[in-house]
């Protein structure tokens, strides 16, 4: 797993708190949950890569404890679980949470293809933050189209 920059987990955080705030559909929101899991697992592994901590399996047991950490509270508060509020079948919050898991994983990918095509150099100031936020927005915007 790759690591995310800093300055993305807050731009992630900051994206997640401003459509709650606005109350946009819980689907759109969790696009940002599931990158925000994404950035924290990639970011804590990365970590404990550089303390040359590791164990069996952290990868998996770092994704698990995070989703736990983020589901868990949603569950026993009645934000996950709510009758009407799914999409095929699914709650809406996990849904979009798995979207917005593979848009980012997708944008953090090419954001690593665009480097690598330019001779191991960013094509612009802040590409590491403004591809992957962007991949984010327009993700977003693109769901909420498609939802109404």
């Amino acid at each position: 797993m790759a690591q995310v920059c800093p300055v993305c987990v807050v731009a992630i955080g900051a994206g997640l708190g401003m459509s709650r705030w606005f109350g946009i559909d819980d689907l759109i929101t969790s696009i940002w949950i599931g990158a925000t899991l994404y950035a924290l697992t990639s970011w804590t592994l990365s970590y404990m890569k550089k303390k040359n901590w590791s164990f069996q399996d952290d990868g998996i047991v770092i994704t698990l404890l995070y989703i736990a950490l983020t589901y868990i509270p949603l569950y026993y508060y009645g934000i996950i679980g709510i009758t009407g509020n799914t999409l095929w079948g699914l709650d809406k919050i996990i849904v979009g949470s798995i979207i917005g898991t593979c848009a980012l994983v997708l944008a953090h990918w090419l954001q690593l293809w665009l480097k690598k095509q330019n001779g191991g150099k960013v094509y612009f100031y802040y590409q590491k933050v403004i591809i992957p936020f962007l991949a984010l927005v327009l993700t977003s915007l693109i769901t909420w189209i498609l939802i109404k």
